[in-house]
């Protein structure tokens, strides 16, 4: 395996606490070595560039450098990462983990990597669990899935050794959708652990089936009616989400393995789009509109539904089948009993419709939903 150009490393803050914190109870006690004063001193004071050359007289073996500088100095030395590589550290939204990012980035900086970048991970902290697994834990997946797409998985690879439990188990997973090599190094090993891509694959159809709702979740500030997506439900589901109940109700909320699962395949859908999306229709046709209760009193519909049949190729027409003027909904498209179906809502009324198109197989069709999901997704 060539050494990889670009490191994403989680981050955890055991340079700090145990490693610092012991040294400075030295200093204090009068027991410390001449060599060892300048760090102890630096972190005393927090001034983190100054932490940060006092680490460079130091072995980036030894274990006071903290589980990073260790990991990433056996990365290099087995050649695992080019020496000069590109380092994104993704750091908990703590002041510990700004803080150890800071002195991270320095000290890397000053060995002469380029770029080096700290990033804080938004809701990654350990004072409110729900918030770490419900939100950090998605966020760290988007940030190094964004990351990743930035520079290609071919260049990259994960250090998961920093950091929560839990982030390592996501370095991992992520490594296994995406096909980036994962290293790990536990604080009694010499060395660092590979954990290579395995030749496994997700259900890229069950992605685009599933569409929809993993773009309504991703993007929603709150839980999510379980009663929205119900009457299709699937229980190969139940691992991309969490459930949630508010006053007696079922909830949804996605899942950090939801957000993975998202992120990989929404990429991929986007690169791949036209091996797997129908033929283009030879003949389009204006939508056909019900006429019961609402003919002509909105023509925001009409347009939505002209839009659909001009920008994506292989809708034919688009036919409504449903109306409510008092149902709230989310906008999305769905497949439901062999039939591509819309749903558009302005937040007061809904609409259902029948997306006719030249797709043949449920693959195209599922392919067809993801396709209109995805032109949903980016004209918000």
């Amino acid at each position: 395996m060539s050494a990889k150009n670009v490191l994403l490393c989680t981050v955890g803050t055991s340079l700090f606490r145990p490693n610092l914190d012991g040294l400075r109870a030295k200093w204090q006690e009068g027991t410390l070595s001449e060599n060892l004063r300048p760090l102890a001193e630096a972190y005393a004071q927090q001034n983190w560039h100054a932490l940060a050359q006092a680490l460079l007289q130091v072995a980036p073996t030894e274990r006071l450098c903290g589980a990073e500088i260790n990991s990433i100095a056996s990365m290099v030395s087995q050649g695992y990462v080019s020496p000069d590589c590109a380092l994104y550290f993704l750091h908990s939204d703590t002041a510990d983990g700004r803080h150890t990012g800071e002195v991270l980035a320095h000290y890397f900086r000053l060995k002469k990597h380029h770029p080096v970048q700290a990033i804080c991970v938004p809701d990654l902290q350990d004072e409110d669990p729900k918030r770490f697994r419900t939100r950090g834990l998605r966020n760290l997946a988007r940030l190094i899935c964004q990351i990743i797409r930035q520079h290609s998985p071919k260049a990259c690879a994960i250090n998961a050794t920093g950091g929560y439990k839990a982030q390592i188990a996501i370095g991992v997973i992520l490594g296994q959708a995406i096909g980036v090599p994962v290293y790990y190094m536990h604080e009694r090993f010499s060395e660092i652990i590979a954990f290579p891509p395995m030749p496994v694959a997700l259900d890229f159809e069950l992605w685009m089936r599933v569409s929809g709702m993993l773009y309504h979740l991703e993007t929603s500030t709150e839980p999510v009616p379980f009663e929205l997506y119900a009457e299709d439900w699937d229980e190969r589901y139940e691992s991309l989400v969490e459930r949630v109940t508010i006053d007696g109700k079922p909830y949804l909320d996605l899942s950090a393995t939801g957000q993975i699962f998202h992120e990989t395949f929404k990429e991929r859908f986007r690169s791949q789009r036209d091996l797997v999306v129908p033929p283009p229709a030879l003949q389009k046709h204006p939508p056909r509109l019900e006429a019961a209760g609402w003919s002509g009193r909105h023509p925001e519909i009409r347009q939505f539904l002209e839009n659909i049949t001009r920008d994506i190729a292989p809708v034919v027409q688009c036919t409504t089948f449903y109306f409510n003027p008092d149902l709230p909904e989310r906008t999305r498209f769905r497949l439901s009993r062999g039939d591509v179906i819309g749903i558009f809502s302005n937040g007061t009324y809904t609409v259902m419709f029948r997306v006719e198109s030249t797709a043949q197989t449920e693959g195209q069709k599922a392919a067809l939903v993801a396709l209109l999901n995805n032109w949903l997704f980016e004209r918000t």
